[in-house]
């Protein structure tokens, strides 16, 4: 079996999530079946047809995490090298076409949010960065072609 790795901080809001969805919403879907039931024909009832649809939704997703939790390798980033970028790494990178600097962090597949700086380590840009340096250059191919990178730190937490 494939172990997925993640941060702390990913594991935990993964499990936050998976045990909001089977403490809370869960039974809170399973009462609203019950009381859609209680008004009537269930093939024209609208309450009923969408809390089934909800549940699906959900038990699904507890799926999902349960799969996702039980392959996570979760890495201490507190103990990261401060030469090289690794998983868990958060650097400085300055995108050589327009100067601008920019804060990354290399985090599991499932936790990955480039809004928050953060990028799975299963996409190219992670991939050309692991083992790099400060100084290092990098070429990455994005969807809008060719971008420049260097690396100009890796911050240390």
């Amino acid at each position: 079996m494939k172990r997925n790795p993640i941060t702390k901080e990913g594991f935990r809001a993964l499990q936050e999530e998976f045990d909001r969805l089977k403490k809370v919403e869960r039974p809170t879907i399973i009462k609203a079946i019950e009381e859609a039931r209680g008004h009537g024909d269930l093939s024209e009832n609208a309450e009923y047809i969408y809390a089934k649809e909800r549940q699906a939704l959900i038990e699904t997703r507890i799926q999902d995490l349960e799969n996702k939790l039980g392959t996570a390798e979760i890495i201490d980033t507190k103990k990261l090298p401060t030469d090289r970028i690794v998983f868990g790494s958060k650097f400085v990178l300055s995108n050589m076409d327009t100067d601008e600097e920019i804060i990354y962090q290399i985090v599991g597949v499932d936790e990955s949010d480039i809004a928050q700086g953060k990028i799975s380590v299963e996409s190219p840009m992670a991939k050309a960065l692991i083992g790099k340096g400060p100084d290092a250059e990098i070429i990455v191919n994005t969807p809008n072609g060719k971008r420049e990178y260097e690396v100009l730190d890796i911050i240390v937490e």
